[in-house]
C-alpha cells in the first residue's frame, strides 16, 4: 500500500504540472487560436529564471514565484508583438511551425551555454521535511506543489470565466470589431492573454525546479504529454485542461504501480480512445 500511495502522490504532482501547462496552452489556444509549441521551452525558461535570480541576485524561491512568471510573460508578449500577431487569421499550422522553431532556438541557446545536465535548485527551508501520515511519508514541498497548483488553476478559471476582464478577453477574440467599438484596445488584450498563458508555464517551471532540477530540455520531456492532455480535455477548454491534467497524472501514477511498462504510453492510449469516441475532447465543443 505504501508503494501504491507513493506512486499516486508522484502522479498527482505530475498532474499538477500537466494542469498548469495545459491550462496555459488552453488559454492561448482558446483566446488566440495559436497552437503554442514553444510552451515547453518557456516552462524551462521559468525554471532558469528562478535559478538566475538565486545565483545572481540572491533572490530565493518565494520572490521567484512572482518575478520569474512576470519576466517570462514579458518575453512572451514581445514574441507575440513581433512575430505571432502577423499570423492572425491564418491556418493553425503556421503558428505551430513558428512556435516549434522558436522552441528549438530557445532550447538550443540554453543547451549551448548550460549543457544537458541538471542544475540543482534547493527547496526553501519553510517547505523542507515531511509528514508521516501512517500509511505513507508525505514530503511537504510536494504537498505544497499540489495545493498551490490547484489554487492557481481555479483562480485562472475564475478570472477568465467569471469576471468582466475575462468577458472582455473572450469577446476580443470572438468579435474584435464590436469590442473595438466600445473603445477597448484589442491588440493589447490579445498580447496580455498570451503573456498570461506563458506566465503560467513559467510558474510551473519554478515549481518544478526543486523537484526535477533545472535542465535545458526539461520542457521537451513534457510538452508532448501536455498537448495530449489538452486534446483529451478539449482544445481551448479551461476547466477541461485542469481536470484532465490532474486526472491523467493520477492515472499515470496508478499505471506505474500496476503495469510500469505502460506508464509512458497510457496518456496517448487514452487520447486515441477519446478522439475515437468524441473528436472534440471530453469538454470541447464542435466549431
Amino acid at each position: 500500500m505504501q508503494a501504491l500511495f507513493a506512486q499516486l502522490l508522484v502522479g498527482l504532482i505530475n498532474g499538477s504540472f500537466y494542469a498548469l501547462l495545459s491550462l496555459g496552452l488552453a488559454v492561448i489556444f482558446g483566446m488566440l487560436n495559436i497552437i503554442n509549441f514553444a510552451h515547453g521551452a518557456l516552462y524551462m525558461m521559468g525554471a532558469f529564471c528562478a535559478y538566475f535570480l538565486l545565483n545572481i541576485t540572491g533572490l530565493g524561491y518565494w520572490p521567484a514565484l512572482i518575478i520569474a512568471p512576470i519576466i517570462v510573460g514579458i518575453f512572451g508578449m514581445i514574441l507575440e508583438r513581433t512575430m505571432l500577431q502577423w499570423l492572425a487569421g491564418l491556418d493553425h499550422l503556421y503558428g505551430l511551425l513558428l512556435t516549434f522553431g522558436l522552441a528549438l532556438i530557445i532550447q538550443g541557446v540554453f543547451q549551448n551555454y548550460f549543457g544537458s545536465s541538471g542544475l540543482p535548485y534547493s527547496i526553501p527551508d519553510e517547505l523542507r521535511g515531511g509528514m508521516n501520515l501512517g500509511f505513507m511519508f508525505l514530503p511537504i514541498y510536494r504537498a505544497w506543489v499540489v495545493i498551490f497548483s490547484l489554487v492557481v488553476c481555479f483562480a485562472t478559471w475564475f478570472l477568465i470565466e467569471r469576471t468582466r476582464l475575462g468577458a472582455y478577453l473572450r469577446a476580443a477574440t470572438e468579435n474584435p470589431t464590436l469590442v473595438r467599438a466600445f473603445g477597448i484596445n484589442v491588440p493589447r488584450m490579445i498580447t496580455l492573454t498570451y503573456g498570461l498563458g506563458v506566465g503560467l508555464a513559467a510558474l510551473a517551471g519554478v515549481l518544478s525546479a526543486p523537484i526535477n532540477q533545472v535542465r535545458p530540455l526539461m520542457g521537451a520531456d513534457l510538452i508532448i504529454v501536455v498537448f495530449a492532455v489538452v486534446v483529451i480535455g478539449g482544445m481551448g477548454s479551461i476547466m477541461g485542461s485542469i481536470v484532465t491534467g490532474f486526472a491523467l497524472g493520477v492515472i499515470e501514477g496508478l499505471t506505474k504501480y500496476i503495469y510500469p511498462e505502460a506508464s509512458n504510453t497510457v496518456v496517448f492510449v487514452l487520447m486515441v480512445l477519446v478522439l475515437l469516441i468524441k473528436p472534440t475532447g471530453l469538454t470541447g465543443r464542435a466549431a
